[in-house]
């Protein structure tokens, strides 16, 4: 379904590359009053690896990039693992995006906020427009709201260790889904979730895109 806020606007100078003047928008945004800015984005590869987050936490914004704080180091580590690339080499080579990219705030009983359903959509355009600018060919999403933008509702153990091919917004793409690192889910730490996150890094470390990204050397 086409979003109701139609394609995001640029008003940036024409001497700026596609992927620059979509930063540029993409910082100015302030379609969801309810969320937190600023905006939090990633480096501006042009990477035909895609990673989705789910949104940022409280201390994203404050640090400047995604995945700045503790899932962020036990998603890196996954990462070292299966790749051998350090933090560095991922931000360099992959591109990070979001279902939301503000944090949405603290809920009255503790906890981050969930993004509302019409938060979600706004900031759907986003993505899309990267999947276009990017010519994306593996999308790693991270986390049940990340899945659910690209996959059916299913349990993780049915997602995560599998790779899917996948339509989103009329582009084609292979999808493989990767759980929450949070320290708060024991999932990734113990069976089955352990074992199938092993499958999916596997999985990851043997795409073709990831060979690429890697240079010649890796390839």
């Amino acid at each position: 379904m086409e979003s109701p806020h139609g394609p995001p606007s640029f008003f940036c100078p024409s001497t700026m590359t596609p992927l620059a003047r979509h930063f540029a928008a993409l910082r100015s945004c302030e379609r969801c009053p309810r969320m937190l800015k600023p905006v939090v984005v990633g480096r501006p590869v042009a990477s035909r690896i895609l990673l989705v987050g789910q949104a940022p936490g409280d201390k994203e914004p404050l640090l400047g990039r995604p995945f700045a704080w503790t899932a962020g180091k036990t998603l890196f580590k996954w990462f070292h693992g299966a790749l051998g690339w350090n933090e560095e080499d991922v931000r360099n080579r992959i591109y990070f995006a979001a279902v939301c990219r503000c944090f949405p705030g603290k809920r009255p009983m503790g906890g981050d906020r969930v993004p509302a359903p019409d938060e979600i959509e706004a900031c759907s355009d986003w993505l899309a427009r990267e999947f276009e600018l990017l010519g994306t060919e593996l999308v790693l999403p991270v986390g049940k709201l990340a899945i659910s933008r690209f996959l059916e509702p299913a349990p993780l153990q049915e997602q995560v260790g599998r790779s899917f091919q996948i339509r989103y917004r009329g582009r084609a793409a292979e999808c493989i889904p990767l759980p929450h690192p949070s320290g708060a889910s024991p999932w990734h730490r113990m069976a089955p979730g352990k074992d199938l996150l092993a499958a999916a890094l596997r999985l990851v470390a043997a795409h073709p895109a990831i060979r690429a990204a890697a240079g010649p050397a890796h390839s």
